[in-house]
């Protein structure tokens, strides 16, 4: 009798047999590993790795290799920074104006 579309028909005994006795040799050479330990003969490729996965970007890289790492890449300043320079040095100064703005020493 000729089974319904979709349906399957129960595989034969021997066919069964064959794929039990194969599933018991595979499972004979199969390891399971749980714990992982640093490969013996190379260390310290292991260790270079490491290390360089805690390194900050811009010391691994000479350029930024995303767009978000370009905002703050380059932080030497284009011109030397001198305090007498007015133009780019402004210190805090207190004046009569912002003394006000202090809270009043109470007495």
């Amino acid at each position: 009798m000729a089974a319904r579309r979709g349906e399957r028909d129960p595989p034969d005994a021997l066919q069964n047999r064959f794929h039990a006795e194969r599933a018991s040799k595979e499972r004979r050479w199969q390891l399971l590993f749980t714990q992982y330990t640093v490969n013996p003969l190379h260390p310290d490729e292991f260790l270079k790795l490491l290390h360089r996965a805690a390194v900050v970007p811009r010391e691994k890289y000479s350029e930024p290799q995303t767009e978000s790492q370009e905002i703050g890449w380059h932080t030497t300043p284009l011109v030397p920074f001198d305090h007498n320079d007015t133009r780019f040095y402004f210190p805090r100064r207190t004046t009569e104006i912002t003394i006000h703005g202090y809270p009043a020493p109470r007495g």
